[in-house]
């Protein structure tokens, strides 16, 4: 029996095969919507934010140094 999946974007039912090139999408266009929202912020996983000097790594290493005492 194969397992068979919701298509996250469109709700299609899509089998579990090797043979299923997009899974767990129905579609290269579901995979494609899927992979813009995450792209425009659309989705976003939970947590504090990341301010935005933490990009550069002497800024790091300083709070590191600071918070060793």
């Amino acid at each position: 029996m194969v397992t068979v999946v919701k298509c996250p974007t469109c709700n299609r039912d899509v089998p579990w095969r090797e043979d299923s090139l997009f899974k767990p999408f129905c579609s290269e266009r579901c995979k494609q919507i899927d992979l813009g929202a995450w792209a425009s912020e659309s989705y976003v996983i939970p947590g504090e934010p990341v301010p935005d000097d933490d990009s550069d790594p002497e800024n790091v290493w300083s709070k590191a140094r600071r918070a060793d005492g």
